[in-house]
């Protein structure tokens, strides 16, 4: 089953599709979201979020400058200050 990723920042939503897995720059160490993950939520720092479509595909990365991330029922939400196109 996929897990929904969205990745927003203050101006407008950059992503909305539902992907294998994510992983995150979190403040305390990068942590990866699949399905099903534990609700949680943390701030990012500067660093690159890893997108994989697909499991064993290889990674898409976009680089994000602060924010948060959110794990919920709905998927993980990435709201972040700012992103590297």
């Amino acid at each position: 089953m996929p897990l929904h990723f969205e990745l927003v920042t203050p101006a407008r939503q950059v992503r909305s599709e539902d992907v294998h897995m994510v992983v995150v720059p979190g403040a305390e160490g990068e942590f990866g979201v699949l399905e099903g993950h534990a609700p949680f939520m943390s701030t990012i720092r500067d660093g690159a979020v890893q997108i994989y479509k697909t499991e064993g595909a290889e990674p898409e990365t976009i680089e994000v400058k602060g924010g948060f991330a959110e794990v919920g029922d709905a998927g993980l939400t990435v709201l972040a200050e700012h992103v590297e196109a």
